[in-house]
């Protein structure tokens, strides 16, 4: 596979950085083994571009169309910088190899949003997709490019006529991976997993597996997720660290969930060791150390993290791991206030109705959400909004949704517990609460107690929860038991 190959398959790692509730990202992180995987803040421009800031907003401003925008200066010295710099070059030079400069130019812009979290250069990566789409309509390349920054700015009903017509015209296995991509932020599993089969059946490798070990997990299969992500480890390799070092945070996420803190932090360390400034795998690092009840050690990992990626959920856990040590950060809380709901609307409506906070708002941000992102965990973040303002008919709805593909997520149970116990039943809330403190470490330390709160005031005795387990619902246990039915061959 040529460098520019890999280059184009790398990005769809950027998927699991928004640790959404997936806390997975993020994630959990954010988002499938692609993502953040993280929620990018689409109004900002690169910090570290030499221009006015206007002109990422407005394209045509001051004159700038698309393919003078490209050639804006980037200041660094990182060898991805030296990189971006020779490549503008190139393109300046034009010649016959121009749209293939523009293109590795698209993909360098990429990896820098990827490795510094900063969303203007994706924006960037747009402007070099719709340079070289005026230069050759429909041009693969140039769709592929401008469908994965899409992506990336969470704008998948854009993207996806476009990653239809790659698959239709060109059909390589990262195509399918991007229609998958799309297809599952938008709601629609069978579609999505059906597309990452033609993926793995074209190119069983680490992008693939990632994407196989992900599905799995959303469908409640823990140790099939560790199998297929077990397989995507094998395949990391030092020349790609940035890769590398998603992989082993995702793997120390599921760790978590597993409970075997001891093998999660190995993994965090591992991802460290390939990207010594990475965010997710210091975000993994904290949480770990907070389910094993050390709130001051996690601390600093997780400061560490919230200071590289100012989002809502990295933010949201320092606040946490402080409160849990007795302390408070007053600016970290108003810098959170302030700009959670441009940066990641549905986790910032998330914890506003974990605070208690402005009701009107939560529900605002996660509808304007669940209009583009029908996940399950959009759909528990509107039901937990609901559910912050009475609303809990309402948030039940939403929540059947939230758990509708069986996934194994702690937080999850426990917004199912407290709307269930609300609306009177209190046997089917006894149940999601005891689901919940089976998975407690994937909890906030505020929601462990509140989980703990809940089930003591349901009568129950903390040495005898799990005796005095009502028997299960049946919709809820054959939704946890599905299996993907994956071949990874």
């Amino acid at each position: 596979m040529s460098a520019l190959e890999n280059e184009q398959m790398k990005q769809f790692l950027i998927f699991c950085r928004f640790t959404a509730s997936l806390g997975l990202a993020l994630a959990m992180l954010a988002c499938l083994p692609g993502c953040e995987p993280k929620t990018p803040r689409v109004v900002p421009p690169p910090a570290n571009t030499n221009q006015n800031p206007s002109a990422l907003a407005n394209p045509n401003a001051n004159g700038l169309d698309a393919c003078n925008l490209i050639l804006l200066p980037v200041a660094g010295d990182t060898p991805t910088d030296q990189k971006i710099a020779q490549t503008q070059k190139a393109v300046r030079e034009g010649g016959a190899g121009l749209n293939h400069s523009i293109e590795q130019l698209g993909w360098l812009f990429v990896s820098k949003a990827r490795v510094t979290f900063d969303p203007g250069f994706y924006k960037l990566a747009e402007q070099c997709a719709l340079c070289l789409e005026d230069k050759s309509p429909h041009n693969p390349a140039a769709l592929s490019l401008r469908g994965n920054v899409l992506h990336s700015l969470h704008r998948f009903k854009e993207a996806e006529p476009l990653a239809r017509e790659l698959v239709a015209q060109r059909g390589l296995s990262y195509d399918y991976g991007l229609l998958g991509d799309l297809l599952m932020e938008m709601g629609h599993l069978d579609e999505a997993i059906e597309a990452y089969q033609h993926m793995i059946d074209l190119r069983p490798d680490l992008y693939s597996y990632t994407r196989v070990a992900h599905v799995r997990w959303l469908k409640g299969d823990l140790k099939g997720a560790v199998e297929a992500l077990q397989l995507a480890l094998q395949s990391t390799t030092p020349l790609d660290p940035e890769t590398a070092a998603w992989v082993y945070s995702r793997m120390a996420q599921y760790q978590l969930q597993a409970g075997n803190f001891e093998f999660g932090l190995q993994h965090t360390a591992a991802a460290l060791q390939y990207q010594p400034k990475y965010a997710p795998a210091l975000l993994a690092q904290g949480r770990l150390l907070l389910a094993e009840g050390h709130e001051a050690q996690a601390v600093e990992p997780l400061r560490r993290a919230a200071t590289l990626n100012p989002v809502p959920e990295y933010q949201w856990l320092l606040v946490e791991a402080l409160r849990a040590t007795g302390q408070s950060d007053t600016a970290l809380e108003k810098e959170l206030q302030e700009h959670g709901a441009a940066s990641d609307p549905r986790t910032y409506a998330l914890y506003l109705a974990n605070e208690n906070k402005d009701p009107v708002t939560a529900i605002r941000l996660a509808q304007e959400e669940l209009k583009t992102r029908e996940d399950v965990f959009t759909h528990d973040a509107l039901a937990w909004a609901l559910a912050s303002a009475g609303h809990y008919a309402e948030a039940a709805d939403q929540m059947d949704q939230a758990l509708s593909q069986g996934t194994q997520d702690a937080r999850l149970f426990y917004h199912a517990g407290i709307i269930e116990e609300n609306q009177g039943k209190y046997r089917d809330a006894l149940q999601s609460f005891i689901e919940a403190d089976g998975l407690r470490q994937m909890l906030l330390p505020s929601e462990r107690a509140q989980v703990g709160d809940h089930l003591l005031a349901l009568g129950l005795s903390g040495t005898d929860w799990e005796a005095q387990s009502p028997d299960a619902n049946p919709d809820r246990i054959a939704r946890a038991n599905t299996k993907t039915g994956f071949s990874t061959q």
